[in-house]
């Protein structure tokens, strides 16, 4: 009989592609992770990695493997999801993340109405960048989480996740008078942080207008951005969700580029009552779930 703990371990091995990686999102050393897979080998009795020197891969094997144990988690997902539809009432813990604008928009209404129509319901919410939310979900210390991703930079699909479609957004141009984003060329910019969705968007955009971006300023939070494009500063791309409470200074002009906004969860979770009446709360009906990405 095969391990879930390990399976899960192997799963995320070929999410991380590293021993290291995955110790450290399960807060293991890797030896501890080694020897578990090790473990998981002389169960499946079958070599599920190759080793060359500090490096490994996955054998045709141990990609077969991961495959099936995607089903599995999925599968122990849903019958999560079926014993608590059997109970009365929803109550327990809520982990939500979310991206900043929909910490500041989207959610507190939801959250208002998660509360008043589940009182039992731990709710609890984290902030972080949408290119975190995946580990987050894969690991357990989430259950829910609003997500988004642009045109120009789509999530490749996760079978470990599912989403259900929420909002489309129209990106703007923040300058002090109107302007395209190839008037842009020769103007100082304000960027987010590197590594976020947000901040390769803008340079996607850029580039695919003719140009990189002059990047002045670094900056997440978009009334901080519209504030410093009112001081002059540079300009920005900002989403829909953060056009509010704009300066007199800014003007707004909109691109072509979407952002899209979804509810992601794990496989498998789609029915599970907590992650409905969270769906419900955001204005979601009945939709099917379709693969993260």
């Amino acid at each position: 009989m095969l391990d879930v703990r390990r399976l899960r371990l192997l799963r995320d091995l070929a999410q991380h592609g590293t021993i290291a990686a995955v110790a450290a999102a399960h807060t293991y050393t890797p030896s501890a992770v080694s020897q578990q897979l090790a473990a998981l080998e002389r169960e499946a009795g079958v070599a599920l990695l190759e080793r060359t020197g500090r490096r490994v891969a996955l054998t045709s094997a141990g990609r077969t493997l991961v495959a099936h144990a995607e089903e599995v988690l999925a599968a122990l997902e849903r019958a999560t999801a079926a014993l608590a539809a059997g109970r009365s009432g929803l109550s327990g813990p809520l982990r939500i993340g979310a991206f900043p604008t929909a910490m500041r928009t989207l959610l507190p209404p939801a959250l208002v109405a998660l509360g008043e129509a589940h009182p039992a319901l731990e709710l609890s919410v984290q902030e972080l960048d949408p290119a975190a939310v995946p580990h987050h979900l894969r690991d357990g210390t989430l259950d829910v989480a609003l997500v988004h991703d642009y045109d120009l930079v789509p999530i490749e699909p996760d079978p470990a996740l599912r989403t259900l479609p929420l909002l489309d957004e129209t990106i703007f141009v923040a300058a002090r008078d109107e302007r395209t984003l190839a008037g842009c060329r020769d103007e100082p910019w304000i960027l987010a942080s590197r590594g976020t969705l947000c901040h390769t968007m803008t340079v996607r955009a850029c580039e695919a207008a003719g140009f990189t971006p002059r990047v002045r300023h670094h900056a997440d939070d978009f009334v901080t951005v519209l504030t410093f494009v009112a001081a002059g500063q540079g300009v920005a791309l900002v989403p829909e969700l953060a056009a509010t409470g704009v300066p007199a200074e800014v003007v707004l002009t909109p691109l072509s580029t979407r952002r899209r906004t979804r509810v992601a969860f794990r496989a498998g979770a789609a029915r599970h009552p907590a992650v409905t009446a969270f769906a419900t709360a955001l204005g979601i009906r009945t939709a099917p779930a379709t693969s993260a990405g």
